[in-house]
């Protein structure tokens, strides 16, 4: 069962980054902001424009893995990370060696900052999940009106955490 929780967390972190890409391309296409689909685009402007999504779609599938992982979100978005590097690879190969789609270093680009992007967003999430439970030890403790006690921060947030904590309260 945890592997099938695993594998759908990846599968919707990265299909979750191309809905959203395509979908965006479409809109931009139909309002007429992007050439029909299937002429070249050497506007470079369009072309940052669609580099600037992709990174947060890309970054929002990081953070979606890592919420869906059963265990060991990192490891998840590393594996969404790769993924998305191969495939933007592949592109990248195929729009430099096979036809003309606009500028070479679009999707050179799109490779590139799939990894760094799906990890940034598994460490967001990772932020974000740390520090709801720090939030959630706090107002447990603040309605018992007594501090947080090191042991309690130190096993969920470890050493260093702790010594802030006794430090702020």
């Amino acid at each position: 069962m945890r592997i099938l929780r695993s594998t759908m967390a990846v599968f919707v972190g990265f299909i979750s980054v191309a809905v959203l890409s395509l979908g965006t391309d479409q809109v931009l296409h139909v309002l007429e902001i992007y050439p029909p689909w299937g002429t070249p685009m050497h506007d470079p402007s369009l072309n940052v424009l669609a580099l600037s999504y992709r990174i947060i779609y890309t970054i929002l599938g990081g953070s979606i893995t890592a919420s869906l992982a059963p265990h060991a979100p990192m490891r998840h978005v590393i594996v969404v990370g790769i993924i998305g590097f191969v495939a933007g690879s592949a592109g990248a190969i195929t729009a430099i060696t096979v036809a003309d789609l606009g500028p070479v270093w679009y999707p050179i680009a799109l490779a590139l900052t799939a990894f760094p992007c799906a990890w940034l967003g598994g460490v967001l999430h990772g932020v974000r999940h740390r520090s709801a439970r720090l939030t959630n030890i706090r107002n447990s403790q603040v309605l018992n009106d007594d501090p947080v006690p090191a042991e309690n921060v130190v096993a969920h947030f470890g050493p260093a955490t702790a010594r802030s904590e006794r430090t702020s309260l």
